[in-house]
């Protein structure tokens, strides 16, 4: 079972329990769950919370790797390695906490989109590098980046299910207060 986790990863197990368990929740009258790509939200929520807390962990956690670990997987072309780490991970909660509200669902789940494959070059680094996690191998490219994809696609499905209507408010409330060249308003097609 072991072998499995640290193949798969963590945080696609957890991925793949909650969202059933919370759908699962929606079919037995909780409100809130009463679709799938809410439950995949908060789902996904849940992940990117467990993956956010991880790069702040300390060392003497023995149990999940310290930033430290997490900065050696970062390719040498991203300057300050550790920072990096910590941005990510305050990046991935403030997803997190915009996955649940469904306020911020389409804003986050198309910042999700955004980030994961902005991350994905540390994962090909430590894969290709054999950099070790936790005492684990890196997981392996043929296994990765069909997880990446497939966390990009959930992602993207989250947002098109999410309602967009404060999202579209604010960017035609700041494009109509600035202006372009010669006067003109800029003007931006707006899906709904």
């Amino acid at each position: 079972m072991e072998d499995l986790i640290n193949t798969v990863g963590v945080e696609l197990i957890v991925l793949v329990v909650a969202a059933p368990a919370l759908r699962l929740l929606g079919a037995l009258g909780v409100r809130r769950f009463a679709d799938w790509p809410v439950s995949a939200a908060h789902a996904m929520a849940v992940m990117l919370v467990l993956t956010g807390i991880v790069r702040f962990v300390p060392d003497s956690v023995a149990a999940m790797p310290s930033a430290e670990e997490l900065a050696r997987m970062v390719p040498p072309f991203v300057p300050f390695p550790l920072a990096m780490v910590y941005l990510t991970g305050v990046l991935e909660l403030l997803i997190a906490a915009g996955l649940v509200l469904a306020r911020t669902r389409w804003s986050a789940a198309v910042g999700l989109a955004v980030l994961l494959p902005l991350l994905l070059p540390a994962n090909i680094y430590a894969a290709l590098n054999d950099i070790p996690l936790n005492g684990a191998e890196a997981t392996p490219l043929w296994i990765r980046i069909p997880q990446q994809a497939a966390y990009i696609a959930i992602a993207l499905w989250i947002a098109r299910s999410a309602d967009s209507t404060s999202a579209r408010r604010l960017l035609k409330g700041r494009v109509l207060k600035g202006r372009l060249l010669k006067g003109r308003l800029l003007k931006l097609p707006l899906a709904r």
